[in-house]
């Protein structure tokens, strides 16, 4: 259970209430629990120290150069970064690679990162379960359980999730309802647009590993961010719908719902999602 602020005494008589990494920290494992992340994952506290106290914390969904920028600019504490730094092995952190460069900016800067990846992706309110209540869908399950001899009191944990709209919708219309929720102008997608959809799987990021499970649960259509080649032609071969958003689109509003959420729960905090992050890819979608 989250134990909440610590209250430090500065002086006697004179109290300060201060926050640290460790109790974001806290909070962060307590909303999106670390066992939840995939085995391959990397998740977190990634750099800093958990004792440096915290005044202001910047959320984005990938810790990019620009956005280590304005973190050093604004003069963050703490980044909470989704997608994780130090992701793969490395050998060397200098300042000949871009990576390197940033994370001894980072560094010099006392500016921690911390990741919560997948596990924020499963959370019982994570990133899957937050588009399932944009779409509006109901009797919401998960679409690949784990493995647990936890208490059975206790609500399911897993990956993935999977619900019912409330009518019965044709794929061009899901596909509408999708881009109102996400704001977003175009997606891809694969099926037949007048298809009937009832029930969806949902795999944010890029998870089109999920299309045998979400067709496991008479899923009609998959929705995550982006996919393989091969991974639309599976989808066409089982009759499946795929809706294709954009990685960015279906997790970056994830990360300013958590910096709101941050900042109801540490209200003497100042907390942001980045200003400058933007999505790497755009549409052409002007008319020939």
């Amino acid at each position: 259970m989250f134990s909440g602020i610590r209250t430090v005494f500065r002086r006697p008589g004179v109290e300060t209430i201060m926050t640290d990494v460790a109790e974001i920290q806290e909070y962060l494992a307590h909303l999106a629990p670390p066992d939840l992340a995939e085995s391959w994952d990397n998740v977190g506290l990634l750099t800093g120290d958990p004792a440096q106290p915290v005044s202001r914390i910047l959320t984005c969904l990938t810790l990019t150069p620009d956005v280590a920028a304005e973190a050093i600019s604004e003069k963050a504490d703490l980044i909470i970064s989704h997608h994780p730094i130090l992701f793969r092995p490395i050998q060397q952190i200098t300042s000949h690679s871009v990576e390197g460069k940033m994370l001894l900016d980072l560094i010099q800067a006392n500016i921690a990162v911390y990741s919560p990846h997948t596990s924020y992706d499963s959370a019982e309110q994570g990133i899957n379960w937050q588009l399932a209540q944009l779409l509006g869908l109901e009797d919401v399950g998960i679409l690949r359980p784990l493995n647990s001899t936890a208490d059975p009191g206790l609500p399911e944990q897993g990956a993935g999730r999977f619900g019912s709209l409330p009518a019965e919708f044709t794929l061009a219309q899901v596909n509408q309802l999708i881009k109102q929720a996400l704001k977003i102008d175009a997606l891809q997608f694969v099926g037949n647009p007048e298809m009937k959809v009832k029930r969806i799987g949902i795999a944010c990021g890029a998870a089109a590993e999920f299309l045998r499970d979400a067709h496991c649960h008479d899923c009609q259509v998959l929705l995550t961010g982006e996919a393989r080649f091969h991974a639309c032609l599976e989808a066409r071969a089982l009759g499946m719908g795929l809706v294709l958003p954009g990685h960015y689109a279906t997790e970056r509003p994830a990360m300013e719902q958590l910096a709101e959420l941050l900042q109801q729960k540490f209200t003497q905090l100042t907390i942001w999602a980045s200003q400058k992050e933007t999505d790497p890819l755009q549409w052409d979608c002007e008319a020939d």
